[in-house]
């Protein structure tokens, strides 16, 4: 999958897994190379927690455990490349729907800013995953007290007590709201469920503001069984969300290599 949006990400590409596969190397290693990146926009609170995250050991060593599990299971990449590309995802989709007025719950619930909802979406993008890192089962709930452990010393430096506390929270949520029918209560929680997009039926995805709404997803997909995967997957996430009536999602399959059931689907 290949997400395209209006703005490069800072002076970076976002890397796409290795065609021929990952290339085994020892943990320490292998953590090395693990590096998040996305652009910031003078967001200093977004930039601290990033570095503290970049400098975390254990972090970077739960990603090349779910990346070993994700391989064990015959899965696409989940990789810290999988984390940085849904980072970069959620923050473009966060950024679309604040220029369209439509206010977070950091804004709307705590009275704090839209920065705020920044680290709370990157918060959910790169811990999402971590209790795989244990099993793929179930692995949102496990993703929980991960990542609660770990959110103490990775805010410590961003924020103090009681906003500590309230962004943890609001990071924890937006992890088991990316579960199916997760049920998330916030805007930034359900950006989680934007990654299962990333399947094998998808060739590409844009990300752009609507005409009539704040976001319009466009899904080019390579074969019309991918239409399912996009109701099921996509459109199940974001049905009684918060982002109900906000997104915008059209599929089409292109070629003609198949003979198809459906051309495309519309979510509106």
């Amino acid at each position: 999958m290949r997400a395209m949006a209006e703005e490069p990400i800072a002076e970076e590409q976002v890397p796409a897994p290795d065609a021929e596969g990952p290339k085994r190397k020892p943990p320490k290693e292998a953590i090395a190379e693990a590096r998040v990146r996305a652009p910031t926009r003078g967001n200093r609170r977004l930039e601290s927690f990033l570095d503290a995250v970049n400098s975390d050991e254990q972090v970077r060593a739960w990603w090349y455990m779910t990346q070993v599990q994700a391989e064990r299971l015959g899965m696409s990449d989940h990789s810290w490349v999988h984390m940085q590309i849904v980072l970069n995802i959620a923050l473009r989709l966060l950024r679309l729907l604040l220029r369209a007025g439509v206010e977070p719950a950091m804004v709307a619930d705590h009275g704090m800013r839209d920065r705020d909802a920044e680290v709370v979406v990157a918060g959910g993008a790169l811990l999402h995953d971590t209790g795989m890192s244990i099993h793929r089962a179930d692995h949102e709930a496990y993703s929980l007290f991960l990542a609660d452990d770990a959110l103490r010393r990775l805010l410590a430096d961003v924020y103090k007590e009681p906003e500590r506390t309230v962004v943890a929270s609001e990071i924890l949520h937006a992890i088991i709201g990316h579960r199916r029918r997760g049920e998330p209560y916030t805007l930034e929680a359900g950006h989680e469920g934007i990654h299962s997009i990333s399947a094998a039926a998808v060739d590409e995805v844009r990300i752009g503001a609507g005409e009539e709404r704040p976001v319009r997803i466009e899904i080019q997909l390579n074969n019309s069984a991918g239409i399912f995967q996009v109701d099921d997957l996509l459109a199940t996430k974001i049905r009684g969300t918060p982002l109900e009536g906000r997104i915008e999602v059209i599929a089409r399959v292109e070629g003609e290599t198949e003979k198809r059931l459906l051309s495309g689907f519309r979510l509106t």
